[in-house]
């Protein structure tokens, strides 16, 4: 039964929104972008805003078809806005907003269903509160929700379509069912086929376990809603693949979606059992109640077997079809990264409210599962309490003094002394047996994320980002008749977006050298924003500490006009690189940068 829409309703929507603001919006632009990946992103959002080419992703003057337009898009309408260059000095506003506002939008969905649509008699006030924090405070949402890529608004407009899906079979109002075959259409614009698959999996599971199936397929008319979902999603692939052919074709749908699928890409194998570790710690602290909503879930899904079930007192089974279909879907693939869990958090998160609803009756379980939860919180005290011994095995080149600048910056002792207040916040509640301690220290860890988060994310971008951002600046000032530019070793792709110039990553091996040289003459380049002069005598390098140690590096001349953390800033001769490159040929090295494809992020 539908709940009617109240003030209680709106403060509980409004009470969300605070939280979602918070986490997910506040200090937004703060910060500038984290290689490797949102600078590619950035900058295809960047070049379509300023080109007008809205068709085609381009990154440091090749295509990029490692995702759809939809996130590209977004990002470029807001690089487009006036005045962007002053309000998003970073522009990591622009490229961030569309993740954080469709986790945001995602977090109040999830809130709505659950107070619409309350489970076996269950309350109104706190359970959508309780699903909204499970999902927003889940490590890997609160990471990726900041994050300049596809994943967050992959799991965003997925998870509102899915939800909308289960709206629709629950509802016994007669209602368009228009919206979560358009949502669904926009995931697909935003990751492609995969988006359709997890949809495809969740709904035909849970089909599947349905004694009235035929009426919950009627009730999303999905021959209607397939051609919604093809005309929003279609146009662009079709469109760009009469443009650029095969190398779309080969690229998109051979790389980045079959050969992900079926082999392992860039190095990312993982055990078949690796997404339930990701499960595990997609939802710390309160992994323990994910499992007993599994298990509740599970035991209602036995039940509706025997007895049949009421499609609106249907959720956690829907939910763990949906979580369960992201899981396996997954497991199989042979390239496998965290960040593919995010579309399963939602429903995470909505059988973490189910545990907190069952234990409401279940003192014996409530006791047993606190106990758990309890070890975990103690064990994250114990962990922040020796931090000073695994902190000095972090081996972060690009921040070797990684350890020294948490400690004198204070952060871990924050850390320590939060987590201390929280555990023994989480034994007081206990002892008192309050039935809501699930949502108070769901609020604790909020508070916490809000207090600890931003002195973490500057003290990164001040070591690992600003040197980038300055050394950037010094190339603007110091470059001379269109001089090219290269980037030896570490590969940062915010050079080129800060820049906006051509750049030429290459590794610091010998072979480098070689690739470099050759490069020059046959890897020519232009965007509209950079059109380098290949036949400039000298051309400018950006080159990390290590790098610049190697012995065919160092050996050839040039000219330091600066440096900048790790990163030094040369001005070399093209002569000079000809002749030691001319050097290691005759000493048996060979150029590789045709196989190789060092700029393959």
């Amino acid at each position: 039964m539908i709940i009617i829409k109240s003030k209680k309703w709106l403060i509980t929507l409004l009470v969300i929104l605070i939280f979602g603001i918070i986490l997910f919006l506040l200090g937004l632009g703060s910060t500038g972008l984290v290689d490797e990946t949102p600078p590619l992103f950035a900058a295809a959002g960047k070049a379509m805003s300023e080109s007008g080419d809205w068709l085609t992703p381009k990154v440091n003057g090749i295509f990029r078809f490692d995702k759809p337009p939809l996130i590209y898009w977004l990002m470029g309408l807001l690089y487009s806005l006036p005045k962007n260059e002053v309000w998003d000095s970073f522009g990591t506003i622009s490229a961030r907003l569309p993740s954080a506002l469709a986790s945001l939008f995602l977090m109040l969905m999830i809130g709505d269903t659950v107070y619409c649509w309350p489970q076996n008699g269950g309350r109104k006030l706190f359970t959508p509160i309780v699903a909204s924090l499970g999902f927003a405070l889940s490590p890997l949402i609160t990471v990726w929700s900041r994050t300049a890529v596809s994943d967050a608004l992959l799991c965003g407009t997925l998870g509102i379509s899915l939800l909308l899906f289960w709206r629709r079979m629950a509802s016994n109002k007669k209602g368009n069912c228009i919206s979560p075959w358009f949502f669904l259409g926009l995931a697909i614009l935003t990751k492609g086929p995969v988006a359709f698959v997890l949809a495809a999996l969740t709904l035909s599971s849970f089909f599947l376990i349905q004694k009235d199936w035929k009426n919950l397929v009627d009730k999303i008319k999905p021959k209607r809603g397939l051609l919604i979902t093809v005309l929003i999603s279609l146009p662009w692939y079709v469109l760009e693949l009469i443009k650029e052919g095969k190398p779309f074709w080969d690229s998109f749908f051979g790389y980045h979606n079959f050969q992900r699928y079926t082999s392992v890409v860039n190095n990312h194998a993982e055990p078949f059992w690796f997404f339930l570790y990701v499960m595990v710690i997609g939802s710390l602290p309160f992994t323990p109640f994910l499992f007993h909503g599994i298990f509740e879930a599970c035991k209602d899904l036995i039940t509706s077997l025997k007895k049949g079930c009421i499609p609106a007192e249907s959720l956690s089974i829907y939910c763990l079809c949906w979580l369960g279909s992201v899981f396996i879907f997954f497991s199989i693939s042979a390239t496998k990264l965290p960040s593919y869990w995010l579309p399963a958090i939602p429903a995470a998160a909505i059988l973490i409210s189910n545990s907190f609803e069952k234990l409401q009756n279940y003192r014996k379980a409530f006791s047993y599962i606190w106990i758990f939860n309890l070890l975990i919180l103690f064990g994250l005290s114990i962990a922040f309490f020796l931090s000073n011994i695994w902190l000095n095995t972090i081996n972060d080149p690009e921040m070797p003094n990684l350890a020294s600048n948490l400690l004198s910056n204070g952060i871990i002792l924050k850390a320590r002394l939060f987590f201390y207040t929280f555990t023994f916040v989480g034994i007081v509640l206990f002892v008192f047996r309050s039935l809501n301690t699930l949502l108070y220290l769901q609020v604790l860890l909020f508070l916490g994320q809000a207090f600890l988060m931003p002195p973490i994310r500057k003290l990164g971008d001040n070591y690992r980002q600003l040197p980038l951002r300055n050394i950037s600046k010094q190339i603007l000032n110091s470059r001379q008749g269109g001089e090219t530019l290269a980037m030896i070793g570490i590969r940062k792709p915010s050079l080129h977006f800060y820049t906006k110039q051509i750049v030429f990553y290459e590794s610091s091996a010998a072979e480098g050298v070689l690739n470099l040289f050759e490069r020059f003459t046959f890897d020519r380049r232009i965007n509209f924003q950079d059109k380098p002069n290949y036949d400039n005598e000298y051309f400018l390098v950006v080159i990390d500490k290590y790098s610049s140690r190697e012995e065919h590096w160092s050996n050839i001349n040039h000219q330091k006009l600066g440096s900048h953390g790790i990163y030094y800033l040369w001005r070399i001769k093209k002569s000079d690189l000809n002749t030691k490159a001319i050097e290691l040929l005759n000493n048996g090295f060979e150029a590789n940068w045709r196989n190789k494809q060092v700029e393959k992020f």
